[in-house]
């Protein structure tokens, strides 16, 4: 039998729509205790289907959006009006439903031409604007993650070793080996580990498989990059239904 070790908080929840509940309580928590302490608050979003029903819930919140400064996780190299776009899809779910500032919201340029070029430009603006710093480095309040059915996560896949990078915040990742087969922008392991607070959002049968590789007190993080979340240094909170956790 594989020994596994949850790293942080698991959150088992009945259905895709309690998890959306639970994930976004904690995501408004994150900020509201970042505000705060500090009365700013830099949070991450990823893409993906999986998170979109609590962004809708943290649209609801009582938030002071003028005070919470967005970025991504990741992101397709596409315009952002592509139904592909990670920004295109968080604007619809959650930015439209927000009275936030257009100046906060930091959305990666995946439709520029020089991939590289875009990276840095992000980095360097992360650099710039997240006052927040651990070990010297911009360190988010929030981010918000998910595992693919490869166990990949943010645009960090198997094989690709892009979890080795550290050198940079951002980094230009080549055409994914899965749908959508696009070259990607990603942040790298120095930012996301440094984050104060990391939910990660995993719902339906087809994640379980890689959760239980990721859990694993052992593994090959090459195969399974989502196992790069192990060593964040802030709290996590895995929100998982009972599908993902093997249980139905």
């Amino acid at each position: 039998m594989t020994t596994k070790v949850v790293p942080g908080v698991l959150i088992a929840a009945p259905t895709p729509e309690d998890v959306s509940r639970e994930a976004a309580a904690r995501m408004t928590r994150a900020i509201h205790d970042a505000l705060k302490e500090r009365g700013t608050a830099a949070i991450a979003l990823s893409g993906g289907n999986s998170p979109n029903p609590a962004y809708a819930i943290l649209a609801t919140q009582t938030i002071d959006w003028n005070k919470v400064h967005i970025y991504w996780v990741d992101e397709r190299c596409v315009p952002p009006d592509d139904a592909r776009s990670n920004y295109g899809n968080a604007k619809k779910a959650f930015l439209d439903k927000i009275p936030i500032p257009p100046s906060n919201v930091h959305r990666m340029h995946g439709e520029a031409e020089d991939h590289a070029k875009a990276a840095a430009e992000y980095d360097e603006m992360l650099r710039d604007t997240i006052a927040s710093k651990v070990a010297g480095l911009s360190a988010l309040d929030l981010t918000v993650m998910g595992i693919g059915d490869d166990g990949h996560t943010a645009s960090m896949f198997p094989g690709n070793k892009s979890h080795e990078i550290t050198d940079r915040l951002v980094a230009a990742i080549p055409p994914a080996p899965m749908e959508p087969h696009v070259a990607r922008l990603t942040m790298t392991v120095p930012i996301l580990e440094s984050s104060k607070a990391t939910v990660v959002i995993v719902v339906g049968k087809s994640k379980h498989e890689p959760l239980e590789r990721i859990w694993a007190a052992s593994g090959d993080v090459n195969q399974t990059p989502g196992r790069i979340i192990r060593d964040f240094r802030g709290s996590i909170t895995w929100a998982i239904d009972r599908a993902a956790g093997g249980m139905t």
